[in-house]
């Protein structure tokens, strides 16, 4: 009669020593060769803990209505006119100041309840024996980042142009950048740099003077800075007409740098060591496979059925 094999099983073979034998020593030290080296390639190889990230996020940029005008109205020094929305600055220019036309609006392009773009345009009365050679411009804006940490702070834009003919206007089209000198914290609320950049309330000139307001803006982590590196410069101003700047500035989706968390940097951290861990495992199970086969080290095999062979008691 033929027969068939109408049921199996997998069986285990398992190995038997002592727990002071020199086969429990090495599944010992096969175990911490195991599980120790991948964590030390992992950290010896750099990256292992995430020490920076990033995000992309519309910042809610308002421009704050505060604005530092020089115009420089050829070689000599001390030929120029100013002005500001600062009183204290206006009356410091005496025969200097010349009041302009300004006018300002803001477009949220995309109906999201944050703005997009600046229109800004400036007129400066001149007479006709005046021309302008070139110009320092300061623009304030409120600046906030909340996905991650609520971050806020007052920014400013500055352009200055000079060239070696007169001219009748600057256009100006570019976006409002976020420069990070160190990550932001990815949570809790940072206001360290919302601050004035002008101390529109100072009575002294020296506090309105351009060189000590760069100088201290760039002293921040975080700042922003006009980005056009083509600003135009017409020529051919009529007499008595008035000299123009022309500026569209964008407030662009910025990619921001954080500083991740605690179960951030573990989430990156275990991925890469579970990707050595397992080269690992598989190298360590075919060493003691061999050396319990071969008897390299002294054991005692039995054949235990799957599932049954934790229940077994080393002897």
């Amino acid at each position: 009669m033929a027969l068939y094999q109408l049921f199996s099983h997998p069986a285990e073979r398992g190995y038997r020593a002592g727990l002071c034998s020199k086969a429990a020593l090495f599944l010992l030290l096969a175990t911490a060769l195991t599980y120790i080296p991948p964590l030390l390639v992992a950290f010896r190889t750099h990256g292992f803990w995430l020490k920076r990230s990033s995000y992309e996020e519309q910042p809610s940029v308002r421009f704050q209505h505060q604005v530092l005008l020089i115009a420089l109205l050829g070689p000599e020094p001390g030929a120029f006119l100013a002005w500001s929305t600062f009183p204290t600055f206006n009356r410091l220019q005496g025969v200097h100041l010349r009041v302009p036309l300004v006018s300002t609006r803001e477009e949220d392009r995309n109906q999201d309840g944050k703005m997009d773009v600046l229109h800004f345009k400036l007129e400066l009365p001149l007479q006709a024996t005046e021309h302008v050679f070139g110009m320092q411009l300061m623009l304030t804006f409120s600046y906030q980042l909340h996905r991650m940490s609520t971050f806020v702070m007052q920014s400013m834009a500055f352009l200055q142009s000079s060239f070696a003919v007169s001219g009748s206007q600057l256009y100006v089209n570019g976006d409002l950048r976020l420069q990070q000198k160190q990550p932001l914290s990815y949570r809790g609320l940072d206001i360290r740099y919302n601050v004035s950049v002008i101390n529109g309330t100072s009575p002294f000139a020296h506090d309105y003077d351009l060189t000590r307001i760069v100088a201290a803006y760039q002293e921040r982590n975080v700042t922003t800075v006009l980005s056009d590196p083509n600003p135009i410069w017409l020529v051919g101003r009529a007499a008595e007409a008035p000299f123009i700047i022309d500026a569209v500035i964008r407030y662009p989706v910025e990619v921001i740098s954080y500083q991740p968390g605690f179960w951030e940097m573990i989430k990156f951290a275990w991925i890469q060591y579970i990707s050595i861990l397992l080269i690992f495992i598989w190298v360590f199970e075919r060493i003691k496979i061999f050396v319990f086969q071969n008897q390299v080290v002294t054991s005692i095999p039995v054949v235990v059925p799957q599932g049954e062979l934790g229940k077994e008691h080393l002897s």
